[in-house]
């Protein structure tokens, strides 16, 4: 097994791609945290590991409040004894999120403090943890949008999702030789309720899906499998990367002929 004897925090992993890859992580032998503020689902992810015999534990926290994140991490410690592994996953995309005009300053804050902040405290907080677990790998959820320009204007969560592509780079340089590597994942559209929910009409969908080479959205197991390989050993060398999971979008951002 992969993750064998390893501990995985997962943030937003109530459902989507924080749910899949704690059912992956854990198949692969790593003891899982799940974290979200949803509760029920929460539970429920927690309750689908332990049916098969797998070890998780759910702890409520808002990455967007310092006293949260520390006291997940702490959590993680108290009960699997140690954190080798941060999923920095959980992030919003709000319906009120538009170009810079329309976009209101709350919807603007909630964004950046949730989808780019939770990623700077979850760092601050896991990075002590991780080198008293002797290193480990950290994984933030960046987008395909952080590299190009969204067909479908969401100024506040493409902008977030640049920070954490930032953040990203900067901390694999500062920790590179703590045996501690850092990478960004940055997926492309998603057939998660994430990104449906944003692209309510069948009109919007078609008006990003029309630029995916594949010509389909991607899965949520499929980004759990690329996070699965940066937590593992076998991305030993891979730190400071933007790991591209999009269908191509960014490789040849097409139009309809």
């Amino acid at each position: 097994m992969r993750l064998k004897d390893k501990v995985a925090l997962i943030t937003g992993a109530s459902s989507g791609i924080g749910r899949e890859t704690a059912l992956l992580f854990a198949r692969e032998g790593a003891k899982i945290v799940v974290v979200d503020v949803n509760d029920k689902g929460g539970l429920e992810t927690v309750q689908m590991l332990k049916d098969k015999n797998q070890d998780a534990a759910y702890v409520h926290a808002d990455v967007s409040k310092a006293n949260d994140c520390a006291e997940m991490v702490a959590f993680a410690e108290n009960t699997f004894g140690k954190l080798n592994i941060l999923f920095n996953n959980a992030g919003i995309m709000h319906g009120d999120d538009g170009d810079a005009i329309s976009t209101e300053e709350n919807i603007w804050d909630l964004t950046m403090n949730i989808n780019a902040k939770g990623v700077f405290l979850g760092c601050k907080y896991g990075i002590s943890a991780l080198r008293r677990a002797g290193g480990g790998s950290i994984i933030n959820t960046a987008s395909f949008v952080a590299l190009l320009g969204a067909a479908t204007p969401q100024i506040a969560y493409t902008a977030s999702k640049g920070a954490v592509l930032s953040m990203t780079r900067e901390l694999a340089v500062i920790h590179a030789r703590e045996n501690i590597r850092v990478n960004a994942l940055c997926p492309g559209p998603l057939r998660t309720d994430l990104l449906m929910n944003f692209l309510d009409t069948e009109a919007k969908k078609q008006r990003r899906l029309v630029h995916v080479p594949m010509g389909r959205f991607g899965e949520a197991k499929e980004i759990a499998a690329a996070a699965l390989y940066l937590a593992s050993d076998e991305s030993s060398y891979v730190t400071g990367t933007e790991f591209t999971v999009d269908g191509g979008i960014t490789a040849a951002y097409v139009t309809p002929e």
